[in-house]
């Protein structure tokens, strides 16, 4: 069993060779069973441990275990920690252990951007990152792969967070600031992308104006919010899977107010990808993309990093 460690995994991915990936996987699909959801706690900690499976007719099953800590950003941790083992799916023999945090934050950043594809504006070109964690930390990356980013704005709960990765996005070479005003940076951007763990609403429907591209990619259970139920009200709606109407709290909240039904939702990846609905039809639609993650994306990366660090022994 090879094990791949932090600066390899992060060797071995680029968002070129991330989102055509993905692409791919979500057009080919594999099967993924329900992920399981165990809550922890221990003392007066509480987190949320998820085990997600997932194998394809390649010949890969990989198993990604994250934890979820949202208070760990008072002790200056990452909230989210994960690793990654990749099996043989024809004699289950152990193959790698990659870095889960990277694949988690590559893979997340990459799906986002993969969803903006289909649903962005073609000419969309000012960004609003919300957020400034691992994720949003390589959403504009992302986003630059796929559409012609230009200027970045960056909000964040704390605004030292958002002042921090604002300054490394500059020194990557990015026209990139910070701002303490949201709505005012909400009402201007063309692609919202919300990378948080928050359990309140940020982002409001209000602001949305005409032709912008709302991402969320940072709630994945019912208690957590990103956005208030106007932002589902008349927009397209579109998910990362099937499993998102069931563990996103900003779809379930939108369900219970009236602002969206199941039928609303108009496609998901796979079927994006596979050319089964279409994305954006007009550039002065308002496109939301909800995702709460899939282990076919973890095991996709997993694999890429396996394979490329194979390849360079």
């Amino acid at each position: 069993m090879r094990f791949i460690d932090t600066e390899q995994t992060r060797g071995a991915l680029s968002f070129d060779a991330v989102i055509p990936a993905l692409r791919e996987a979500f057009r080919d699909g594999a099967t993924v069973p329900p992920r399981h959801v165990h809550a922890i706690e221990s003392g007066n900690a509480h987190g949320t441990s998820l085990i997600m499976p997932a194998w394809n007719e390649r010949g890969y099953f990989g198993v990604k275990i994250i934890n979820i800590f949202p208070e760990n950003t008072h002790q200056g941790l990452p909230g989210l920690h994960a690793t990654y083992n990749l099996y043989s799916a024809t004699t289950g023999v152990p193959i790698a252990q990659v870095d889960g945090d990277v694949v988690t934050a590559y893979r997340t950043a990459g799906a986002a951007a993969l969803g903006a594809d289909y649903l962005a504006r073609a000419d969309a070109g000012v960004l609003l990152i919300v957020g400034s964690g691992r994720i949003a930390a390589l959403v504009a990356q992302a986003m630059r792969a796929v559409r012609p980013i230009r200027r970045i704005l960056v909000w964040n709960v704390r605004p030292a967070g958002a002042e921090r990765l604002a300054r490394e996005l500059r020194e990557q070479g990015y026209d990139a600031q910070a701002t303490a005003d949201l709505e005012g940076a909400a009402r201007q951007a063309d692609i919202i992308s919300c990378a948080t763990l928050s359990t309140q609403p940020l982002i409001r429907g209000a602001w949305l104006r005409p032709g912008v591209h709302l991402d969320l990619i940072g709630s994945f259970k019912p208690e957590m919010r990103e956005t208030d139920a106007a932002c589902f009200d008349g927009t397209a709606v579109y998910v990362d899977t099937d499993e998102a109407p069931t563990k996103s709290g900003d779809l379930i909240e939108a369900f219970a107010a009236g602002a969206l039904t199941r039928q609303d939702i108009r496609g998901n990846l796979h079927q994006l990808a596979a050319g089964q609905v279409a994305g954006r039809r007009d550039d002065r639609e308002i496109t939301v993309f909800k995702a709460v993650g899939s282990a076919l994306e973890d095991l996709t990366l997993a694999t890429l990093v396996y394979e490329a660090t194979r390849e360079a022994c």
